[in-house]
């Protein structure tokens, strides 16, 4: 590795899922549980997009990860390209 690939900052990226969470209440509920297991994300939620969408912001984000979270909380969830 030279020495400027050690100077790069780790690159933030988004990811997006399309959910099907309703009420705020949910929306709450799954954030705290996805911020207690994945501390360095930021995660909201956008829920009068017609695609209930979950929004994911970080450094190598572990999509798989997130929708098994998500659906063992009971609801769908799935990334959008």
């Amino acid at each position: 590795m030279d020495k400027l690939e050690e100077l790069k900052e780790p690159v933030m990226i988004v990811e997006i899922f399309k959910t099907n969470v309703q009420k705020e209440s949910e929306k709450d509920y799954i954030i705290a549980v996805l911020q207690s297991q994945f501390t360095d994300y930021k995660i909201n939620f956008d829920l009068e997009d017609c695609d209930k969408i979950l929004r994911v912001e970080g450094i190598d984000i572990q999509c798989d990860n997130i929708m098994d979270y998500v659906h063992c909380l009971g609801f769908t969830c799935v990334r959008l390209d």
